[in-house]
């Protein structure tokens, strides 16, 4: 005879249910709001910041959520989630930088009126 599932899965305190839950539904909530964001702006260099903060606040809000989650949930501190927000964190101020750049070279050799550049000396 196999024993019920609630003795084989220790349930969360109330108080980190609660926190979960919180955290999660921000979480999805900052998503949805960036993507309307996304939606709303007109030229790309408007819509450019909504997926930023999307990916960063949106993402630390669910990781902190999923860290809480399964540390209580598991043997110990669940890690790997702080590593994958950190690469997260990392990696998506850098794609932002490299995708407005691009998008302003190649504004600047269409001809389209865009902010002068500030790498080099204006005469």
């Amino acid at each position: 005879m196999t024993a019920p599932l609630e003795t084989l899965t220790p349930l969360l305190p109330l108080w980190a249910e609660i926190t979960v839950a919180v955290l999660v539904l921000s979480g999805a909530l900052v998503a949805l709001l960036g993507s309307f964001g996304l939606l709303r702006l007109g030229s790309f260099f408007e819509r450019i910041h909504a997926p930023a903060i999307i990916a960063t606040l949106g993402c630390w809000c669910v990781m902190y959520g999923a860290l809480l989650y399964f540390s209580f949930r598991g043997q110990g501190l669940a890690v790997h989630l702080l590593l994958i927000a950190a690469f997260i964190a990392v990696t998506v101020p850098i794609t932002t930088i490299f995708l407005m750049r691009a998008s302003l070279f190649r504004a600047r050799q269409m001809g389209k009126k865009v902010p002068p550049s500030l790498s080099r000396p204006s005469k």
